[in-house]
């Protein structure tokens, strides 16, 4: 933990001259989206179900089954998209104050095995034992974090040379996976053959619980102990992820270099928007001709791009209207959450949020989330949990005190 006298960015640092308003508030928009699966729309919608307006706002608090998108599942690739972003100002920073290369890489390899442990700590707090799993946000960015600093000091042409190969490669890597014979044990594997989202045809190399992630996690899982053997992740997240996360994280980097650049503002508002639709329609092509799905829970090469694209065009929403056009009073709600990411992310902990629901329970009495009806008891108490929450922030934001790694 640490106090300063400016904003720390996650998981990477930016000078208080360099800082950006609009990285900050965007992730606290992302922060905020996670924080507020304590709204429980999938409750509300249940009581109400001939509501399309509860419907659709359940729909976007939830990931899609498996190919396709919802704002939900723009959580992970925009905090990971983020990451990309500041680590230009992050390098430039630490040179500044005489860092060394040999520091540097020393620092970024640490923050690697810290994000990873800290994912595991969080992913183990309802277990009997470590759960040793690496698909979540913290560890997926751990794995490809120091991959990404190292790309931090090679040319634009070498990241870019470097995100194909990655998709690309990752792509005719599940493409030359077998597919399942007559005998596979659809069971063994968490689904049925019949499954109404499984892709027919070459886009079958991408199903859920059956492609090339499945098979190595069911192998390297097992090397760690575990209270029963891994047979398979119940929403098809796989370790090997971690690999097209890193190119949503040079993505990230190209974001960055261009916000250094000595441009326009403009000119990078430009940047930001043609980028993006011409990612987002790639995506949609790549997914639509057959050629790759646009899958999160795998990270299909279709959904870095895809997602990719999504993620510059919310850049480019924060960054003309705070940045560019300099209207920021708006934000503030955000950038209390944004600037400290990491603190929002181990306090949005649904073990945390599960402790401050219950301690309201106990104080306010058992029925006072029923104060607009039943239907919408669980929006009641979220929307109170969710200003508790945004009250410890605020606390160590006008505290100066800011969690880093």
């Amino acid at each position: 933990m640490t106090t300063a006298s400016s904003p720390v960015i996650e998981p990477a640092t930016m000078s208080a001259t360099e800082r950006i308003a609009s990285i900050d508030v965007y992730r606290g928009l992302v922060m905020l989206l996670m924080m507020g699966e304590v709204l429980s729309f999938k409750h509300v919608s249940a009581a109400q179900p001939d509501s399309s307006f509860w419907r659709f706002l359940y729909f976007n608090q939830d990931h899609v089954q498996w190919f396709g998108c919802s704002l939900h599942d723009m959580i992970q690739p925009s905090f990971t998209f983020l990451v990309g972003v500041v680590l230009p100002y992050s390098i430039s920073s630490r040179l500044k104050k005489g860092a060394t290369h040999k520091a540097l890489l020393k620092h970024a390899a640490v923050r690697s095995i810290i994000l990873i442990c800290l994912g595991i700590f969080l992913r183990s707090m309802s277990s009997k034992q470590t759960n040793f799993t690496f698909e979540d946000t913290l560890t997926q960015i751990g794995l490809g974090y120091t991959f990404l600093f190292m790309l931090g000091f090679y040319s634009q042409r070498v990241q870019l040379i470097v995100l194909a190969v990655i998709l690309v490669g990752y792509w005719l890597a599940f493409a030359f996976y077998p597919l399942p014979n007559a005998s596979f044990d659809y069971i063994a594997s968490g689904l049925s053959a019949s499954w109404e989202y499984n892709f027919q045809g070459f886009m079958a190399h991408w199903n859920k619980n059956t492609n090339l992630a499945w098979a190595f996690d069911r192998w390297f899982l097992n090397l760690f102990p575990r209270e029963t053997p891994f047979l398979f992740n119940n929403g098809g997240y796989s370790t090997l992820s971690f690999i097209p996360t890193l190119g949503t994280m040079i993505l990230g980097l190209f974001a960055g270099n261009q916000l250094k650049a000595d441009t326009t503002n403009r000119h990078k508002l430009k940047f930001f928007i043609i980028t993006g639709f011409s990612l987002v329609l790639l995506g949609l092509l790549l997914h639509y001709s057959g050629i790759n799905p646009i899958v999160k829970r795998i990270w299909t090469p279709a959904w870095t791009i895809f997602s990719g694209g999504i993620c510059f065009l919310f850049l480019a929403f924060f960054y003309g209207i705070i940045d560019v056009a300099g209207k920021k009073k708006w934000s503030f709600f955000l950038l209390v959450i944004g600037s400290n990411s990491i603190a929002a992310y181990i306090i949005s902990d649904a073990g945390v949020r599960d402790l401050i629901s219950n301690s309201l329970h106990i104080h306010l009495g058992q029925t006072y989330d029923q104060l607009l009806g039943a239907h919408y008891a669980t929006l009641v108490n979220g929307c109170l949990v969710l200003f508790i929450i945004w009250l410890i922030l605020y606390w160590l934001y006008r505290k100066r005190i800011f969690i880093k790694i």
